[in-house]
């Protein structure tokens, strides 16, 4: 079953020093990394536990941008994500697949009971029946500069493959149906970004 909590941070990194940096960083079971398809920044998923201290976690992350300099162009961005559903759910804590897509919006608070009724009905019954989507987990913000719902998207076709299953006609009205009734900026609030898995390096 996927991690309740997760912290998903975003590397800003040089051209070229996505794979150093992941190198560096490292990974265990509780932590997953993938580089943009661009090339310009590498996303770490951290499953978190529930009882975790914040001065536990301040120790391990702070220092990450001074540690790693001479390979990011900014800043790390974080958020932490609460889990609330999974139309297609992992039997690990975090997704193993090839690729994942993160799928963000900011939903209208007043809208939410309904947004979660409607996308039962419309987004996860795509989703259920695309063989192309192997992960689907719905997380909602904690805290977060962006704040709302953050699908983690795992798959392991070709991204053009994947990408069909959100380019249907019957994909762009549920979108359009979002933008209408539920998100924040209409269909412009919505922000996807598909990321490749990296071969798994241990700490």
């Amino acid at each position: 079953m996927a991690s309740k909590f997760i912290l998903v941070s975003k590397y800003p990194v040089k051209s070229g020093h996505a794979e150093a940096l992941v190198t560096l960083l490292g990974e265990s079971d509780m932590v997953r990394f993938f580089v943009a398809l661009d090339g310009d920044e590498v996303v770490e998923l951290r499953s978190l536990e529930a009882e975790l201290e914040l001065n536990s976690l301040v120790v391990s992350l702070v220092p990450a941008a001074q540690r790693f300099s001479e390979h990011l162009a900014g800043d790390v961005r974080r958020e932490l994500l609460e889990f609330v559903e999974a139309p297609k759910d992992t039997d690990r804590l975090l997704p193993e697949t090839s690729y994942i897509q993160l799928r963000h919006v900011e939903v209208k608070p007043e809208a939410m009971e309904d947004y979660r009724q409607w996308r039962e009905e419309t987004i996860f019954d795509v989703v259920r029946g695309a063989e192309e989507v192997e992960v689907f987990l719905a997380y909602h913000s904690v805290i977060s500069g962006q704040p709302g719902v953050m699908f983690v998207s795992g798959f392991s076709v070709n991204p053009d493959s994947y990408n069909a299953v959100f380019d249907s006609e019957r994909y762009r009205e549920i979108v359009r149906q979002a933008g209408d009734s539920y998100i924040t900026g209409g269909t412009e609030g919505l922000y996807t970004k598909i990321y490749r898995d990296l071969p798994r390096i241990k700490n």
